[in-house]
């Protein structure tokens, strides 16, 4: 069993991880070792088994199936579209982009473990998918380690910790410590509300409880934007809200934002601090997304796959969707992503087991 000692850790070793922000020449050295060199990291990325079917140096001789375990429209929808038209390109083959939600997104990161591994269906996966979920749920027909074959990590987008624009003010509020200061004063009288049961916003309210050193009372609401609009109204005092879709009330002053959940600070809203910046150490709960395969795919596929999506990661308009959402690209090997899941799945252990949260 994890300890909170244990979830500190894990937090300071994801923090490393996303602090890893793409650079021209790291991908270049990337592309210069070859598919070859890259083959030879088959160990992590095929977490789970042994290739099943033997590696062709044909691949891809037909279109390639990219799975969105979430509705049309989203943030994970667009961002696949616009990587899928990239990686067209560099594979020579269409990438068609399908949606196939429901459960938390576990209907579509199912069809993934169970598909064939050949590499011609890859899913968008995201921390809900591969850390939060298994832990959530009674019961989940995958395993987020040993059935898929992690690919490339494409980014992570921070949570923001908002106030209540009133209740802020009439408190004096303006920081994160003055925030703590006020939570330990008043244990259990302050209320948070987040998207839901497990959603990003509850597990970063329960660590926030944590870290108070006293409790606060979690509202769960039907979605992200029941529970913003709850803020605003003052019915909860403060949530922690996707960047990118907070940031429009920030820059109108109609909420009070005081840091970021990520271990470097946005782009997009470069003026807010980090959680460990503000006093908060181990704090690091940003929303990643990436692509993965079937466990088992040939150790080849995978390097060509890897190579397909790190240049497109570099394409502008990838990075300037990527800015938009309040994230960078990010660029690690199959094996480092691989690594990288299976701590992000041991630290969501603990922090779900500590915020008590079900699934609706």
């Amino acid at each position: 069993m994890l300890t909170l000692t244990c979830l500190t850790q894990l937090l300071r070793f994801t923090g490393l991880i996303h602090a890893a922000r793409v650079r021209s020449s790291l991908l270049s050295a990337v592309l210069l070792i070859g598919l070859s060199g890259l083959a030879g990291t088959d160990g992590l990325a095929q977490t789970g088994s042994t290739a099943s079917s033997p590696p062709s140096n044909e691949f891809p001789t037909k279109p390639l199936r990219f799975i969105v375990p979430y509705p049309p429209g989203g943030p994970l929808d667009v961002m696949a579209r616009v990587l899928a038209e990239k990686v067209k390109t560099s594979l020579g083959q269409p990438v068609v982009v399908e949606n196939k939600p429901g459960a938390g997104g576990n209907i579509g990161a199912d069809l993934i473990a169970k598909a064939q591994p050949d590499g011609y269906t890859l899913v968008m996966g995201a921390v809900a998918t591969h850390a939060i979920n298994p832990w959530l749920f009674a019961s989940i027909a995958y395993d987020s380690v040993k059935d898929f074959a992690p690919i490339a990590l494409v980014g992570s987008v921070p949570n923001v910790l908002l106030l209540n624009l009133d209740f802020a003010t009439k408190n004096n509020i303006q920081t994160v410590q003055e925030l703590i200061a006020y939570v330990k004063k008043n244990p259990g009288q302050l209320n948070y509300g987040s998207g839901g049961s497990g959603s990003a916003g509850h597990l970063a309210g329960a660590l926030l409880s944590v870290r108070a050193g006293a409790e606060m009372v979690h509202i769960p609401y039907q979605g992200a934007a029941p529970a913003q609009l709850a803020l605003l109204s003052g019915q909860s005092a403060l949530m922690f809200d996707n960047l990118a879709a907070a940031a429009n009330l920030i820059r109108e002053k109609k909420v009070k934002a005081l840091a970021v959940t990520t271990p470097v600070r946005s782009g997009l809203l470069p003026e807010l601090p980090t959680m460990q910046e503000a006093g908060v150490q181990a704090f690091d709960l940003g929303t990643w997304f990436g692509v993965f395969a079937t466990a088992g795919t040939p150790a080849a596929t995978i390097a060509k796959l890897h190579a397909a999506y790190a240049t497109a990661l570099l394409e502008p308009e990838v990075k300037e969707r990527l800015k938009t959402m309040g994230s960078e690209a990010t660029v690690l090997s199959p094996a480092q992503f691989a690594a990288f899941v299976a701590q992000e799945r041991l630290k969501y252990q603990e922090l779900v087991k500590l915020s008590g949260a079900k699934a609706n």
